[in-house]
């Protein structure tokens, strides 16, 4: 009898066991996988003219390009040969069901100096534009970014012709001083000075160059990969046709300049079609006290004329001109390809928010030194990811509730703050902005409609000048200075999910919050199990992950 009893229940464990294996092996089935091995080290760089101590994936400054297609499986090994811990972010990229692998501190163990971690991370329902990035201290700032590129499924019209050639611009702000030394600088209690100058792809003045043909149609990836600074992106004498913002098409409109936040990643059409020679591709900085610019060059293939003389200037500090051309990107209704379904209707602008949230950022000075803060909550790290302490129940690391829905008008304080959400839910999101400064939020884990932007106060008469049909949804945005921003979020991806500024100083000192979306239904179908092989640190350490 005994023996029978010991039978049926190994028979029971092993059926739990093969739902288990299945149920893992048909979550990325039947979508390709796709393997990539880096090696994160130290090396020179040379962009401003002066060597410089970078971080390079596999030697490479930027690092290696992922080219992928919607709802491909992405195995990432990282191999860690810094002396510091590392952790790698993968910003635009949903993980969808899996907080586990969005490589911020909240959800991840740092990869420790002589070990690796292997990403499990899917394109899942997306197409687009992004970039990944150094998520811990003040890494970014030392290079260790590279471009994503989702592409759609080849069945799927894309709503404009093949280009000739895929053009990546990973272009943004940097410091002759090394991480460690902006680090030093804002733990001391100082913000950081404006950047030493700007790069395109790694390089310096003129260091780069894009070569066409004359009279094809070529694209453009632009993202914005600095850590302090807007920048205007324009290319001397040619015209761009906006196509995709962050995984939405958008209506094909021309312009001749584009500003692009920190954070953001647009892509245009350029067509060569002006007479055969170089051309300024520029960047200038934004809304800074000292414009800062650098250029690449447009290379025509037939050319021998070499660009000279000074670069087509852009727009500064004209708050105006950059909100209008804001307001003008729209979304493409009849463009296929994956997007926000909240609800299960496209139709956005007809669903009622269940909750308004509004987050206001503020510039405290706590202890006598310069710190951030959302609802005046200043974060700070604990000893172990919120998404480990919450999957273990380990108490004394967090508490939710513990930042309010609305701006607080007391004293700043350092907190952990975690907000509270339910699963499903759809809610509006208010950014105000009473600061002179432009300010770039990002939310990880989402895609969000932008509905609203404009100066001063928002109040609920504000939803009168929403565009509740055809704005675009994204997942970075912008707030100019004494103004706001609003939009509308369905919460229908369960996890631990970082919402920050992405002005790194701003966010290394406290500008950033973790929200945590809750589905009581405990269910694979919500979200996916703890990685066999995540990293334990912290409280969780003895902890066990699973077995499969």
């Amino acid at each position: 009898m005994r023996e029978k009893s010991i039978n049926v229940h190994y028979s029971f464990i092993f059926t739990i066991i093969l739902v288990l294996v299945t149920t893992l092996q048909t979550v990325y089935a039947d979508n390709p996988y796709r393997y990539y091995t880096w090696k994160i080290t130290y090396g020179d760089i040379y962009p401003l003219g002066v060597k410089q101590q970078g971080i390079l994936i596999n030697g490479q400054f930027p690092g290696p390009q992922i080219d992928c297609v919607t709802n491909d499986n992405l195995i990432i090994s990282v191999y860690n040969y810094l002396s510091e811990p590392f952790l790698i972010s993968w910003n635009g990229i949903q993980q969808r069901r899996n907080s586990w692998q969005d490589g911020v501190y909240g959800s991840t163990c740092p990869i420790l100096p002589g070990k690796n971690f292997t990403y499990t991370l899917q394109a899942k329902d997306q197409i687009g534009s992004y970039f990944y990035f150094p998520s811990l201290a003040m890494h970014k700032a030392a290079g260790g970014y590279g471009a994503i590129r989702v592409y759609s499924r080849p069945r799927i019209p894309v709503p404009f012709a093949p280009p000739a050639h895929d053009f990546t611009v990973l272009a943004g702000d940097l410091y002759k001083r090394s991480h460690r030394q902006l680090k030093y600088i804002l733990d001391s209690g100082h913000d950081l000075p404006l950047p030493d100058g700007l790069i395109i792809n790694g390089r310096g003045w003129n260091g780069y160059t894009f070569t066409v043909d004359q009279g094809k149609t070529y694209r453009f990836r632009i993202s914005n990969v600095g850590i302090a600074t807007s920048i205007n992106f324009r290319i001397q004498g040619h015209t761009m046709k906006l196509v995709e913002v962050e995984g939405s098409h958008t209506l094909q409109t021309t312009y001749t300049s584009l500003d692009i936040h920190l954070g953001q990643s647009y892509s245009v059409l350029v067509t060569a079609n002006q007479p055969p020679k170089d051309y300024y591709v520029v960047v200038s900085s934004r809304f800074t006290t000292r414009v800062l610019t650098t250029t690449a060059v447009l290379h025509y293939s037939n050319s021998w004329t070499k660009v000279s003389g000074p670069p087509p200037g852009g727009p500064t500090t004209q708050i105006n001109w950059s909100l209008y051309q804001a307001r003008s990107i729209r979304w493409n209704l009849t463009a296929s390809g994956p997007r926000p379904n909240p609800q299960g209707s496209y139709h956005y602008g007809l669903i009622k928010p269940s909750r308004t949230i509004m987050l206001a950022n503020s510039a405290p000075y706590i202890n006598g030194k310069q710190r951030y803060a959302v609802n005046s909550v200043s974060y700070t790290d604990p000893d172990t990811p919120l998404k480990l302490a919450d999957h273990f129940n380990i108490g004394g690391v967090f508490n939710l509730g513990s930042i309010s829905d609305q701006p607080y008008n007391g004293n700043a304080y350092i907190g952990t703050p975690v907000m509270a959400a339910n699963f499903r839910s759809y809610v509006e999101i208010i950014f105000q902005n009473w600061e002179n400064t432009v300010q770039s939020w990002h939310i990880d884990g989402y895609s969000f409609f932008v509905v609203g932007m404009d100066g001063g106060q928002w109040t609920p008469s504000s939803r009168a000048h929403y565009n509740l049909r055809d704005t675009i949804a994204r997942c970075t945005i912008q707030v100019y200075p004494k103004s706001w921003t609003a939009i509308y979020m369905a919460l229908d991806n369960v996890g631990m999910w970082n919402i920050r500024s992405e002005n790194w100083s701003r966010r290394y000192l406290g500008q950033q919050f973790y929200l945590r979306v809750y589905s009581p239904a405990n269910s694979w179908r919500d979200e996916l199990p703890i990685p066999k092989n995540a990293i334990l640190c912290g409280k969780a350490r003895g902890h066990r992950t699973r077995p499969l």
